[in-house]
């Protein structure tokens, strides 16, 4: 059935439609780059313009769901979106895309990732993260939290207490527009260690060159799932434009942006 819906996604972009107003997409800081491009591509086929808000998932859903005018949602996780599905303000939830944890370092630290949690575990060493239940970044970073207690025993709580809640809420600032927060926090001495999407990852070494990007190991691996949904009153453009972000043209788009993109083929 996923395949023939994306399938059938050129065709539907070609369909004429009256002139409306832009498309109202919400969707994850983390897809900023990758959904900023994809909606541009969507503009240029259908003519049909978006306007992007972008910022930690919690929080935009909870503005949603106090009726902030939305239409198409694009949450870095299942959660906030099924939850406004099941509220009757969405329909059904897709996995669109996926991302990874990654650890980035000021190079004091010198950490690698056979050393990363004994040095998350330094009390010396600032620990950054976002934060939980606004931004779906701080919740996979607690995950990862529980996967090192089976690690090293008291790993938890000892993270939980330490973790500095730098982004993601309500009160955390805003990097400089077109700047990477995380590169400008480590190198900025806010935190040594930064638990964000590998996704910044280019940003970061074109930002901050000095600051280490370290994959986690499999011990302490989670693995990011994002969802897509469409308001139950949105205009029939909101319904294309979630078709363009699923359709192969917008998959490509999201890999090329270091997504993994659960809709494109397989290759041969």
């Amino acid at each position: 059935m996923r395949r023939l819906v994306i399938a059938a996604a050129p065709a539907l972009m070609s369909q004429p439609v009256p002139a409306q107003e832009p498309v109202r997409l919400h969707a994850a800081g983390s897809l900023r780059a990758a959904l900023t491009e994809a909606a541009q591509a969507f503009t240029a086929a259908t003519g049909v313009a978006v306007a992007p808000v972008f910022g930690a998932s919690g929080l935009l859903r909870e503005r949603i769901a106090a009726g902030e005018a939305a239409e198409v949602f694009a949450s870095a996780d299942l959660g906030h979106p099924r939850a406004l599905a099941e509220a009757g303000l969405a329909g059904p939830v897709v996995l669109f895309a996926r991302n990874e944890l990654c650890a980035f370092a000021r190079p004091e630290v010198g950490a690698s990732g056979d050393t990363l949690l004994a040095r998350m575990l330094d009390p010396v060493v600032r620990l950054g993260t976002s934060t939980p239940k606004a931004d779906p970044s701080g919740d996979y970073a607690w995950q990862v939290f529980a996967r090192a207690e089976a690690v090293a025993p008291g790993a938890r709580a000892t993270l939980e207490a330490k973790a500095l809640q730098l982004t993601g809420g309500p009160a955390s600032p805003r990097g400089p527009e077109g700047r990477n927060l995380y590169g400008r926090l480590l190198a900025s001495g806010a935190a040594d260690i930064f638990l964000a999407y590998c996704t910044n990852a280019a940003a970061i070494a074109a930002e901050e060159p000095a600051i280490a990007q370290i994959r986690l190991p499999e011990a302490l691996t989670v693995g990011p799932e994002y969802g897509l949904t469409v308001m139950t009153r949105a205009s029939p453009n909101a319904g294309r434009l979630a078709m363009f972000i699923l359709s192969c043209e917008g998959q490509a788009i999201l890999l090329r942006h270091g997504f993994a993109a659960p809709g494109l083929p397989r290759e041969e």
